[in-house]
Formats: structure tokens, C-alpha cells, sequence
């Protein structure tokens, strides 16, 4: 209320009691604000011999902030961060300055040296409302905390622990209820190359190659996808998919059929298309394309006009439970065809990881050599893939594994940090035998500038542009 501004959201403790109140009277309110993404500080430590400084506004008697002092800490901090002073800035939280530089280190593998004049009441000791900022000078009215260091270790007042006996601390309190640091079942991570010699051209060119992006009940990417597809060189058209009623499908697969004839490609974006309901993912995504309708025209676009189709995560489990991939065609898949089902760790996963282009057949990855690093965000419960082994040497020795999770140093991976859903031969995607039909787990299309700040890498597969010059010639 003292800030002059409203909160967007809270939560009372009492919600989900009945009668009797069993848990502590809270009140936990929450706000947000926005910013230019080039004025963005990250919070991990970034550099060996920066000075880390806690700046803080006054408390009262009940240790919480001052209002008005607390405003002016927020511009001070505000125009340190602009001034391009600050490499990082973190605000601590319930294990005070102590917890918040420990995280801070954890990001970048650092170490750091606490100031000598700092007592552990104070750096455990509440400190609501102020920050820690990374810098290479003095700050005035900041109190010097340390120095980041290079050897992985924290130290304080002649003792010293190692960061990585701490992090194995940390990670390991709830791991018995939440695991995190499984071991994978997969215990083979071949890597994988395949370069392509020849690719056939479309029949029929087309400059700007039209692109039906069909919204499922569920579907959370079009609107990213559209965005990529345009950004490209193509024209999307987002067909919005009605379950209403047994009317409106009607009409969906009408219209969706009706355009069909004259695109070039179709791109199912990712979501959870029908809650992924009844028990797994992507099937109201099959049970559309099934329609005679639609399974005649995506037919017609591979097999007479040299289309092209992709799907990405959500598209990727609905083109793999069509037999689009691997197949190149509609059928009836069966217990012995490839499969995504639920990741190994038993639930959702969202990071970013990094993949390596294992085959650059498909016109997709016409502007990608074999060998190239990419990294790519994900976000999915389903996305572990299951196939034989001679399914899988089948589509290696064709060309059809596109994309696997690697490590650091660019070898596939059944480790649960790269490869967290827990993929066969870390798989992440795959192709139809000509290529032409492209499935993934990753979502290529969540890229921009100002993303992934702190997270270097390549993140453009210009899988986009790479369609878009198949139907240029």
C-alpha cells in the first residue's frame, strides 16, 4: 500500500481449510514490473576478482523494511544496474546474504572469499529488501561482502568448504521426495552423423510458401510458430481447431481441409492439445488427422505436391503416433513402432538443452552441417523416445535420427542434465525416410533477441528458413 501500487495476485493460508485452522495465518502477496531486455542483470556471478557489496535499506524493530528508505534503495539500485556498474544482482531471501551468495556461485562453478569484517550473524541474519551486487569498484553507502574466486570454495574466516560438497547439500534435501538427480535407464548414447549428398527440389516453386498452423484445444505455441514461420519468409495461417460440438469439428476439419490444398506445409505447434487426455499426449492432435478428409489431403501434399510438415514437441508425439515419423505416411502403428512416452524422472521437465545435428537430410536442416551444436528450450512430460534397435540402426543408416541430446563436449548423452527425458541413444528428433516430415521435442521456434541472456549459445537451427529456400529453389 506504502508503494503506491497494486499487487497482481496473492494467497491466504487458509484456502483448502475446512472448519478446523491447521496451518499459520499468512498472507503472501506478489507483483510484477517490466523492462528493456538490454537493461536485464542476471544473478550469477561472472567473473573472478569482482567485489561482491550489499546495499540495504533501513529495517524497524520488526526487521522489516522502511518504506521510504526502501524506495530510495530501489532507484539507486535502479541506476546501478543502468549505469552498466553492476555484472549481477540478486536479492537475499530466507537464508539471508549467506544462502543468497552460496546460489549466486552455484550458476558459474565460482567460489567466494567473505570479507573478514563480516560476522555470521550477519551474512545468515534476515535481509529482506536489499541486494547483492557484483561489481569491479567501490559502491558508496555498500558494504563489502567479498570476492568471487576461482577455486570453487567458500571461505570464512579461515574455514573453508568446498562449493561442491555445498551444492550436493542443497540438491540432495528433498531429493528422496523430488528426485532430480536420477540416473537414466539408457545406457547407450551412440553419436550419430549422417551427411546428406542430394536432396530433391518441389516440383512446383513458390516464393512465399503458405503454412497452416492448426490450434488444438490445448495448443500453446501457434502464435510463436506464426511468428518464426513469418519472420522466415513464409505466410502463416493459424486455423483454430473447434471441439464444442460434433458441429464444429465438422466444420474445423472442413475449413482445415479446405486450406490444406493450397498450402505447402503444415506445423503442429506444442501444448498439451485435449489436456493430454485420455491418458497421454497428442492423441486428439491423431484422432483429426485420421479424418478421411485430413489424412487424404496430408497424403496429397506429401506424395503429389512434394509438401512439407513438422511438428514440434505436442506435433512431434501426434506425427510419431500418426507413423509420419518414421514412416512418411499415415498408418496404424502398433506396439512395435517408435513411441514417446513419459520422461524417466516421472514428470515434467523445462530447461534448455543442448542437441547436435546428427543428419542434415531433411530439408529442414538444409542450412545445418552435421556436427553443429544448437541449443534449444524444452518443455514436456512425454518426450522420452522408444524404439528396437534395429529400428534405431534403420534410421541411422538412412539419415532419419535429425537431433541428439549431447554434453558439453558434443557427444550424445544419457546423462538426466542433457538428456532429461531419458531418450534411447538420446534421440530428440527425428524424420520421415525423405526427410520432408521433421519431429522434435525442442522448441526451435522460442527464440529471439533478449532470450537466454545467461545461457550462452547458438539457439537459431533456421529450420524456418531453411523450408522457405526448399520451396525457392
Amino acid at each position: 500500500m506504502n508503494f503506491g501500487v497494486g499487487s497482481i495476485g496473492g494467497k491466504d493460508s487458509m484456502s483448502g481449510t475446512f472448519e478446523d485452522l491447521d496451518v499459520p495465518p499468512t498472507l503472501v502477496s506478489f507483483a510484477v514490473t517490466t523492462a528493456k531486455t538490454q537493461d536485464i542483470v542476471s544473478p550469477e556471478l561472472k567473473k573472478s576478482g569482482h567485489k561482491l557489496v550489499w546495499l540495504a535499506p533501513e529495517y524497524d524493530e520488526n526487521h522489516l523494511p522502511d518504506t521510504a528508505s526502501l524506495l530510495k534503495l530501489f532507484d539507486k539500485v535502479f541506476a546501478l544496474l543502468n549505469s552498466g556498474k553492476a555484472f549481477s544482482c540478486y536479492t537475499p531471501g530466507m537464508g539471508g546474504i549467506a544462502e543468497a551468495v552460496m546460489k549466486t556461485a552455484f550458476g558459474n562453478g565460482f567460489g567466494f572469499a567473505f570479507d573478514s569484517a563480516l560476522t555470521l550473524e550477519k551474512i545468515f541474519g534476515y535481509a529482506y529488501g536489499s541486494f547483492l551486487l557484483e561489481t569491479e569498484e567501490d559502491i558508496e553507502g555498500a558494504v563489502t561482502v567479498g570476492t568471487v574466486t576461482e577455486d570453487g570454495c567458500f571461505s570464512f574466516n579461515g574455514e573453508t568448504v568446498c562449493a561442491k560438497e555445498l551444492l550436493g547439500i542443497y540438491e540432495d534435501k528433498l531429493e528422496s521426495v523430488y528426485s532430480c538427480n536420477i540416473t537414466n535407464k539408457g545406457t547407450k548414447a551412440e553419436t550419430f552423423s549422417y551427411t546428406a549428398t542430394e536432396r530433391k527440389a518441389p516440383a512446383v516453386l513458390t516464393a512465399k510458401p503458405k503454412v497452416l498452423i492448426p490450434a488444438f484445444p490445448g495448443t500453446n505455441c501457434e502464435f510463436d510458430s506464426a511468428k518464426a514461420v513469418a519472420d522466415a519468409g513464409a505466410e502463416p495461417e493459424i486455423v483454430v481447431i473447434n471441439n464444442l460440438s460434433a458441429q464444429g469439428i465438422g466444420r474445423s476439419v472442413e475449413a482445415f481441409g479446405e486450406k490444406l490444398k493450397s498450402a505447402q506445409m503444415i506445423f503442429i505447434p506444442g501444448g498439451f492439445s485435449g489436456g493430454d487426455e485420455p491418458d497421454g499426449s497428442g492423441k486428439f492432435i491423431t484422432a483429426f488427422f485420421r479424418n478421411a478428409q485430413i489424412k487424404d489431403g496430408v497424403t496429397d501434399l506429401l506424395d503429389n505436391r512434394d509438401g512439407l510438415m513438422c511438428g514440434i514437441c505436442n506435433g512431434f508425439q501426434a506425427l510419431i503416433k500418426l507413423g509420419l515419423v518414421p514412416f512418411g505416411k499415415i498408418i496404424d502403428t502398433d506396439e512395435n513402432c517408435p513411441t514417446l512416452t513419459f520422461n524417466t524422472i516421472s514428470r515434467h521437465q523445462s530447461r534448455i538443452v543442448r542437441t547436435r545435428i546428427a543428419s542434415n537430410k531433411s530439408p529442414w536442416l538444409s542450412l545445418m552441417n552435421v556436427g553443429d551444436i544448437v541449443n534449444v528450450p524444452i518443455s514436456h512430460g512425454e518426450g522420452r523416445f522408444l524404439a528396437s534397435e534395429e529400428t534405431i540402426r534403420s534410421l541411422a543408416e538412412n539419415g532419419q535420427i535429425a537431433t541428439q541430446y549431447v554434453d558439453f563436449d558434443g557427444n550424445a548423452s544419457c546423462d538426466i542434465h542433457f538428456n532429461p527425458n531419458d531418450s534411447m541413444y538420446a534421440i530428440e528428433g527425428i524424420t520421415s525416410p525423405d526427410g520432408r516430415v521433421f519431429g522434435k521435442m525442442g522448441h526451435s521456434e522460442r527464440i529471439g533477441a533478449g532470450l537466454y541472456k545467461n545461457v550462452p549459445g547458438e539457439y537459431d537451427i533456421r529450420m524456418f528458413q531453411a523450408a522457405v529456400k526448399y520451396f525457392k529453389g
